[in-house]
């Protein structure tokens, strides 16, 4: 696929285009609005879980398998019932048009061209009916935040499959935002034009503060509504046919208690790095989940996916899938859904080398062997 733009400030180079995730960054970079850099690229508090989780693919090595046979080999594989060409997700990701005027409209675009489900989410600007009704639709998937009324949450998640979502995402790990001084610092701010159209009409929580207590949220009410393994096990009583993941697992005896409450997958995610901040990488939280999962429930990695040996180590290490977040909108911002489905090809590319390269004909053959040390 023909790289979708190649502006002098490319770390490509002029008259080079854009080969890995890489330069897609150097050319968002470029184009952004400094402001809207520091909520894209930015992790909560000291960005230590940040670094941490690409540190953790950086450290991991492969080894390197040799004379394997190769014929036939494909990355295919069956998540969640929906036969899939490659391995990798678009990650949900709120207001797509802060960095590009066709938002999601764009991002969807591009994932139906390389057959890569995108999990729309709940914070989008554009409706999931409008991603529904395009030519040619991409497989949709719907991220859910419980909401402070449990009706609320039911409405969310029935407009959803009512939309042809294949899946509902309920992600749990940010009852509240992270500390995002790097975005203070930056003097982000969400402009009006840029909604959540999902949540529009629906009651936002209510601070109620105490007199005197002196403290800004324990005591204010925000937590009250807070979601808990009951809201779980009540919204997979709720919908007992829809397809339910959940996101933000890192804890083994979290991953248990989900299975428990009846989900049929999880994502091992720390949100990217952007809420509570020296959490483990989800590369290094993932062996832990996988042994205690044993293979009851399929499972997903998103943070730090950079390149296709990332994919591979994330699958030796136990997961499914992998979901791609910021990359996507590093390359939105250059150039749109062209610009989208490039680096999702890309990224297809690097792991078919290194499925080649480690003596992987398909992705059943991909396991810890495929690590060193």
């Amino acid at each position: 696929m023909t790289p979708p733009c190649t502006p002098a400030s490319s770390a490509a180079g002029a008259d080079r285009p854009p080969l890995n995730a890489s330069d897609y960054a150097a050319l968002a970079r470029a184009r952004l609005d400094p402001a809207v850099l520091t909520w894209l690229d930015s992790g909560g508090a000291d960005g230590l879980t940040l670094q941490a989780n690409r540190r953790a693919f950086d450290a991991q090595r492969l080894s390197g398998r040799v004379l394997r046979p190769l014929q036939g080999a494909h990355t295919g594989l069956t998540l969640a019932g929906l036969p899939l060409a490659h391995p990798v997700l678009i990650a949900p990701m709120a207001w797509h048009g802060l960095v590009h005027p066709e938002a999601e409209v764009a991002t969807a675009r591009a994932a139906a061209a390389t057959g890569t489900p995108l999990v729309l989410s709940c914070q989008s600007g554009t409706a999931i009916e409008t991603l529904a009704a395009l030519p040619r639709p991409a497989h949709l998937w719907f991220q859910l935040y419980a909401q402070r009324e449990r009706a609320h949450t039911l409405a969310l998640a029935r407009r959803a499959l009512d939309s042809g979502a294949r899946a509902l995402v309920l992600t749990v790990d940010a009852p509240v935002n992270g500390v995002r001084n790097v975005e203070q610092h930056g003097g982000f701010r969400r402009p009006r034009s840029i909604r959540s159209v999902h949540l529009e009409g629906l009651s936002p929580p209510v601070a109620r503060p105490v007199a005197g207590s002196g403290s800004p949220l324990f005591d204010s009410g925000l937590l009250d509504g807070a979601p808990t393994w009951e809201d779980l096990a009540w919204l997979r009583a709720a919908l007992p046919e829809a397809p339910l993941w959940l996101k933000g697992i890192l804890h083994p005896g979290d991953a248990l208690l989900a299975l428990d409450c009846g989900v049929d997958g999880l994502i091992i995610s720390n949100h990217g790095g952007r809420c509570l901040d020296t959490l483990p990488a989800t590369l290094d939280a993932l062996p832990a989940v996988t042994r205690a999962v044993a293979g009851r429930a399929p499972l997903m990695l998103d943070g730090g996916i950079r390149r296709g040996t990332d994919i591979l180590k994330a699958l030796a290490a136990g997961a499914q899938a992998v979901l791609v977040g910021r990359p996507i909108l590093h390359a939105l911002a250059a150039g749109g859904a062209p610009a989208v489905a490039h680096l999702i090809q890309i990224l297809r590319g690097e792991l078919e080398v290194a499925m080649a390269l480690t003596g992987c004909r398909t992705l059943a053959d991909v396991d810890a062997g495929v690590l060193y040390g």
